[in-house]
C-alpha cells in the first residue's frame, strides 16, 4: 500500500488546508475593530503606570471603569483624574494576593454597572537584582502577583462573560515572559507563567465570544523605575534599568502603547508584541535559542556583579543614586521622569529622587 502521507492528492489537500487556515487568520487580524463604547472594564494595577494609561485610553471610548490597586491613596488620585476628564469610575482598593479580591472586583463591576465586558490583568511588581541577591520569597511574591492573580481574576470573570455571551480577557505580560532577562529572574519566572496561561486560555476559548489577548510589552516609559525594587549593587542596578526605561530608541511611550493595546483588544487579536526590539527578541529567542542564550549571558557579564555580602537591602528606585554623573544621568532619563509625573508614579517632588 502506498504511503498515504506521500499521496499527491493528500499533499495538495494538506497544503490547501494550511493555506486556508493562514488566510483565515490573516483575515481575522485585518478585521474591523469592535465598537467598545460604553463597555465595562476592570483594570488591575490601575493607579499608576501602564494601568493608568490603559484606563485613560478606555475612558476615551466612554468605557465605564472599575480600577483596582493596593495603595488606596494612589488609587483615589488616579480615579479623581479620570473622573475630572469625564470618565465613570469606581475605585476598589485591592490586594490581589488576598483571598476574595478577584471576586470583589468582578462583583463590583456587575453590581455597579450590570455587566463585565473587559478584564485587563495588569498588576505587577519589579525587582532588579542578580541571582545571588534574590531569595525564594522574591519568586513566590512575583508568582502570586503576576501569575496566580491573573488566573484567579480570570476564573472569577469568565462565568459572567460566558453568561452574557461576550467578553475580552487581556493579560499584560512582558518581553520578560518570552526571554528570561538577567537580573530580572523572579519577574521573568512569573511573566513566563502569565504568557502560558493567557495563550492556553486562548487555545481553549478560541476567538470568541470571550476573546483572549496576550500583550507582550517591551521596555516602556511609564516611570516604573522609580518604584521598582533594586537589590545587590542597588545604585548601579538602578542606573542601567532607568536608562533602558527612559531612552527613546529603546523604550516606548506609554500612551502610544496603551492605544496599540486597546486597538488589538478591539480587533480580538491573539497576541501583540510591542516595540521592534521586543519583537526581535521574542522571535529571535524562538528561532535561535543558543545564540540568544549566549547574548543574554554577555549582557549578564556586563551588568553589575553581586557583592560578596549580598549588597544593600532592596529599596525602591526613588531611594537610589545613579552610578554615573548625576547631571548626565538626569538628562538621559528626562523622558522617564516626565512619564513618572504623568502616570502617577510619584507625588510631591514630581519625579525627583529622594535620599536613601
Amino acid at each position: 500500500m502506498p504511503d498515504a502521507k506521500g499521496h499527491p492528492a493528500l499533499k495538495a489537500g494538506f497544503l490547501f488546508g494550511a493555506a486556508a487556515v493562514t488566510a483565515a487568520a490573516a483575515a481575522r487580524s485585518r478585521r474591523e475593530p469592535d465598537d467598545i463604547t460604553g463597555e465595562v472594564a476592570v483594570i488591575t494595577g490601575a493607579s499608576r503606570g501602564l494601568g493608568l494609561a490603559l484606563a485613560r485610553e478606555l475612558a476615551r471610548h466612554s468605557c465605564r471603569l472599575v480600577i483596582g490597586a493596593r495603595d488606596a491613596a494612589e488609587l483615589e488620585e488616579a480615579a479623581g483624574e479620570l473622573r475630572a476628564a469625564g470618565a465613570e469610575v469606581t475605585a476598589v482598593p485591592a490586594d490581589l494576593a488576598a483571598a476574595g479580591t478577584p471576586e470583589l472586583l468582578v462583583r463590583t463591576a456587575v453590581d455597579r454597572y450590570g455587566r463585565l465586558d473587559i478584564l485587563i490583568n495588569n498588576a505587577g511588581l519589579i525587582r532588579v537584582a542578580p541571582l545571588e541577591a534574590t531569595s525564594a520569597q522574591d519568586y513566590e511574591e512575583a508568582v502570586r502577583v503576576m501569575a496566580l492573580a491573573p488566573v484567579r481574576t480570570t476564573l472569577a470573570a469568565l462565568p459572567v462573560m460566558r453568561e452574557q455571551g461576550h467578553g475580552r480577557i487581556v493579560t499584560i505580560t512582558s518581553i520578560g515572559g518570552k526571554v528570561a532577562v538577567p537580573h530580572l529572574l523572579p519577574y521573568s519566572v512569573a511573566k513566563f507563567a502569565a504568557v502560558a496561561f493567557s495563550e492556553g486560555l486562548r487555545a481553549e476559548l478560541g476567538a470568541g465570544p470571550v476573546a483572549v489577548t496576550t500583550v507582550v510589552p517591551g521596555l516602556m516609559r511609564t516611570g516604573s523605575h522609580l518604584n521598582a525594587e533594586f537589590g545587590g549593587r542597588r545604585d548601579e542596578e538602578f542606573t542601567w534599568f532607568s536608562l533602558g526605561a527612559s531612552l527613546p530608541l529603546i523604550s516606548m511611550d506609554a500612551a502610544s502603547a496603551a492605544h496599540q493595546i486597546i486597538e488589538a483588544v478591539r480587533r480580538r487579536r491573539a497576541e501583540i508584541i510591542l516595540t521592534p526590539l521586543g519583537q526581535l527578541a521574542a522571535r529571535g529567542a524562538a528561532i535561535f535559542p543558543g545564540l540568544t542564550s549566549a547574548l543574554l549571558h554577555l549582557m549578564h557579564e556586563l551588568l553589575p556583579g553581586a557583592p560578596e555580602d549580598g549588597g544593600a537591602a532592596a529599596a525602591p528606585g526613588r531611594a537610589a543614586r545613579p552610578g554615573v554623573n548625576e547631571q548626565l544621568f538626569d538628562w538621559l532619563t528626562a523622558l522617564g521622569r516626565t512619564a513618572a509625573r504623568q502616570l502617577n508614579q510619584v507625588s510631591g517632588t514630581a519625579g525627583e529622587r529622594t535620599a536613601p
